[in-house]
């Protein structure tokens, strides 16, 4: 009785020779990038590294000087409007309005993506339970901790059903316990069939939540694989920290004073 294996997923994502340049300034040396549906990609790299940008790119919001994409079975620069239709996106810095409360943040995503007005208010009344927001739902977001920022950012986000969620630094700034309970919504969408492109500082993030992690260095994707592929691939490496290190010659974390200049 012979046994075959499990059939590779199909990409949500595929990129080849991702090229991007500011003035004299390369910031995408030609990356090649695949992300599996259904599965978490970590893409780490040193600050300045380009991860911020192929994010961009991939999400329709800057062009790539050269190179093709496929997002969700759609081509990057002929479908733009298609991709976007599918995809959320959650930035290093929140979307959300201090002027509106938790709940009226979600019901003006659900206006501007159209939904009908029983269909908004019952997602919204939904992604708070879901995001443990429920109690807050009548409070301007100024009163939120960080944490509470970044659950209803992402809630926000999914108010259109995404398929493929990018997630830029989700948890720089928050602390050990918000950031903890942020895994347990990521490990929710992705068991609910969610894909995710996560980029991050933290190894330990990505080591608890990355099917796949995709080193990137000036420009390049210099090591991919799962986070056990990559410490086996480096002798004497305990942690992703000592793989970060030896492919890039830098620590992972910034600075204490960087990490707080990007939470601000």
């Amino acid at each position: 009785m012979s046994t075959s294996a499990p059939a590779a997923r199909p990409a949500a994502v595929t990129a080849l020779q991702m090229k991007k340049s500011y003035q004299d300034k390369t910031v995408l040396a030609g990356v090649d990038l695949t992300i599996a549906e259904g599965e978490v990609l970590a893409l780490l790299g040193p600050n300045g590294a380009g991860k911020t940008t192929i994010v961009q790119i991939l999400s329709t919001l800057i062009p790539a000087d050269s190179g093709t994409a496929t997002v969700l079975g759609h081509d990057l620069r002929r479908e733009a409007a298609a991709i976007r239709a599918g995809i959320g996106v959650t930035g290093q810095f929140s979307a959300v309005d201090d002027l509106l409360t938790g709940r009226e943040n979600l019901l003006l995503v659900g206006r501007l993506l159209h939904l009908p007005a029983a269909e908004r208010t019952a997602r919204a009344t939904a992604l708070l339970d879901q995001f443990g927001l429920t109690e807050a739902a009548g409070q301007l977001p100024a009163r939120y901790s960080g944490g509470m920022r970044r659950r209803l950012d992402i809630a926000m986000t999914l108010m259109g059903r995404p398929r493929l969620i990018f997630l830029d630094e989700p948890t720089t700034g928050l602390d050990p316990r918000s950031r903890h309970l942020m895994w347990q919504l990521i490990r929710g969408l992705v068991a609910g069939g969610v894909t995710i492109l996560l980029t991050t500082q933290y190894l330990e993030e990505a080591d608890q939540l990355a099917d796949c992690i995709a080193v990137l260095d000036r420009g390049r994707i210099v090591a991919e694989g799962t986070p056990d592929e990559l410490k086996r691939r480096i002798p004497g490496a305990q942690n992703l920290d000592d793989v970060f290190f030896a492919l890039t010659g830098r620590p992972a974390q910034p600075e204490p004073d960087e990490q707080q200049e990007a939470a601000r």
